[in-house]
């Protein structure tokens, strides 16, 4: 089973909360057990898992990643976002996660985010429940 999202972003980075999505379709499908696969077809987009509290986490997250990478005169590639490509590749485009009792299996803090490095941008996010599933 597989379901296909959609998120508009508004900035050139950004990490948007998609946990809210994810929740209501797992809600649709009726499955009780199993594990949930979330993947991201974008080479300057990722996903992660981190606090939702306190959104200052999202913007020192962010801060840091443009510490890490920033962009520079000496990237080749010629579409001028090599800085957005290694972030997502350090990130990473998918997460795993457990179902358990029709509910994500997430730490009292924690939430899904979409990380966009090269918005704004309508981007797509895949979720996936391999066959198999426990209703």
């Amino acid at each position: 089973m597989i379901k296909k999202f959609e998120v508009r972003t508004r900035r050139q980075q950004e990490l948007i909360d998609i946990t809210p999505q994810i929740q209501q379709w797992l809600a649709q499908t009726g499955i009780r057990q199993g594990t949930l696969l979330i993947f991201v077809p974008h080479t300057t987009a990722a996903v992660t898992i981190n606090e939702n509290a306190d959104p200052d986490v999202a913007t020192d997250m962010l801060g840091d990643f443009e510490r890490l990478v920033p962009d520079s005169p000496s990237f080749r590639h010629s579409e001028g976002n090599s800085a957005a490509h290694i972030k997502s590749s350090l990130i990473g485009v998918s997460e795993n996660l457990i179902i358990n009792q029709g509910a994500l299996l997430l730490g009292t803090w924690q939430s899904i985010y979409f990380c966009e490095f090269d918005g704004p941008r309508s981007r797509t996010f895949y979720a996936s429940i391999p066959s198999g599933h426990n209703p």
